[in-house]
């Protein structure tokens, strides 16, 4: 198919090119035309021979060099086409070697070899230059050009920032979000209309991975994140558990209440099950996009997902310590929480070999068991204890709300993240919020025989 789709390029810009040049030569060879009073003349009048000579060859000198101009970047476009087709047939033959080494896997064992899995990064890029931050870390931790191709979407149009993502060549591939209009929102809305565009842009780049390139998982990536050393190695992990596992929809790499001194040092390969949709740096399935693109919003896509009607009661995984690093201050958000909360956000820096390590307590039965177990155990404290630092023993503590104000209250008191989205906390699991504190596991967590949350709370 992308043979025929090739060679029908190619004879398009064949009969393109003969046809200008065919053109040129009818001009060429035409007689000037000149108007005198209501009639035409195809001849020169006495005396105007020079005039008309000079304009002639003035004028056809003009409509050669603009069919030129034409032509050329006829061409140009062409040969961008045609890169672009022999990344997605070089995508695709990766891709086919993938499957072909699974099955043989499963044939010899009937299981899935995680080391053969081709898993692509998307970066979501725009008009920071500094994406380049993003991609010479990418570059420096990956492990095989192979198992995760990277492809860089941009959006805006935004020459610079083009230019810096072209430099890296075949090392990665470069494809360009084609409707850069503007998007008609209501009045109420204008402001907004960077969040608009942004949702359009995922929309047509995850089409183009799990469409175009015909891959069946992806993990996304925004220009402005910086990755941790062993960031491939944890999403290459979780990819088999991702799949097997119908309670998850996505795999994050990051903590929103991870801020240095709230996240356990010693913890570096805990990971946990969140009911917040994180987002920065997540890997989702092929058959999850087949679920949301039919109804993707036309605005504020991750607020969307948080939904009851998107999450049906899946979540996440996320780390104790995050694997991406946002160092983009300023955006559509124009630096909601940056300064408060994301700048400060710890990223990991002792490589944990995920692929060598049991993770099967993240499955859902086990989890609850012990998560429950853990939180409902520990001995309920106020936050006034908790500030004083005059609590004895090693163990857990909890501190308990009933209420979003009694949550939020707790929340500030504590330095963590106080908003709720469709009455889920960020980085919660079935209500409670855990992070660290002067060397003791905290949990915020509502009363014990907690059923389900409350979209009304925000």
């Amino acid at each position: 198919m992308l043979h025929k789709k090739g060679s029908l390029i190619i004879c398009g810009a064949f009969l393109f090119v003969a046809w200008n040049a065919i053109l040129i030569f009818v001009l060429l060879g035409r007689s000037p035309v000149v108007q005198v009073d209501n009639g035409w003349l195809t001849e020169p009048r006495y005396g105007e021979d020079q005039y008309i000579s000079a304009h002639k060859g003035t004028e056809y000198g003009n409509i050669i060099k603009e069919l030129m101009q034409v032509v050329n970047a006829f061409e140009t476009e062409l040969e961008s086409q045609n890169r672009i087709l022999r990344q997605i047939q070089r995508h695709k033959s990766l891709l086919e070697k993938s499957k072909n080494d699974d099955t043989a896997i499963k044939n010899d064992s009937n299981v899935e070899n995680p080391s053969h899995v081709v898993i692509p990064i998307l970066v979501m890029a725009c008009n920071r230059v500094t994406v380049k931050r993003c991609l010479d870390k990418l570059l420096e931790y990956r492990p095989s050009a192979e198992l995760f191709p990277i492809i860089v979407s941009q959006d805006c149009g935004h020459t610079e920032t083009a230019k810096v993502i072209a430099s890296y060549g075949s090392q990665l591939t470069h494809i360009k979000q084609p409707d850069l209009s503007d998007i008609s929102v209501p009045a109420s809305h204008r402001k907004f209309q960077g969040y608009y565009k942004i949702s359009r842009h995922y929309h047509w780049a995850l089409n183009q991975v799990f469409n175009t390139f015909s891959y069946s998982s992806v993990i996304i990536v925004e220009d402005d994140l910086e990755v941790a050393s062993d960031f491939f190695e944890y999403f290459k992990a979780l990819h088999a558990l991702l799949k097997s596992d119908p309670t998850l929809w996505c795999v994050s790499a990051w903590n929103d209440n991870g801020k240095e001194g709230f996240v356990d040092p010693g913890k570096s390969s805990l990971l946990y099950r969140t009911d917040f949709f994180p987002g920065l740096g997540w890997m989702l399935l092929k058959e999850l996009w087949l679920e949301l693109e039919p109804k993707w919003p036309a605005s504020f896509w991750d607020d969307w997902m948080r939904h009851p009607d998107q999450r049906k009661d899946r979540s996440c995984i996320r780390p104790e310590i995050s694997r991406t690093l946002t160092f983009g201050r300023k955006g559509v958000s124009l630096g909601q929480f940056y300064d408060k909360y994301l700048r400060f956000i710890k990223l990991n820096n002792e490589f944990v070999p995920f692929t060598k390590i049991d993770l099967s307590y993240l499955e859902q039965r086990k989890y609850n068991e012990a998560f429950e177990k853990e939180v409902y155990s520990a001995p309920v404290v106020t936050v006034e204890e908790l500030q004083s630092g005059k609590l004895s023993g090693p163990g857990s503590f909890r501190v308990q709300y009933s209420s979003p104000e009694s949550f939020k209250m707790l929340a500030r008191s504590l330095g963590l993240m106080d908003d709720l989205k469709s009455g889920v906390p960020r980085a919660g699991y079935r209500g409670v919020v855990s992070f660290f504190l002067r060397g003791r596991r905290i949990y915020i967590a509502p009363p014990a025989g907690w059923t389900q949350y409350d979209p009304t709370w925000s």
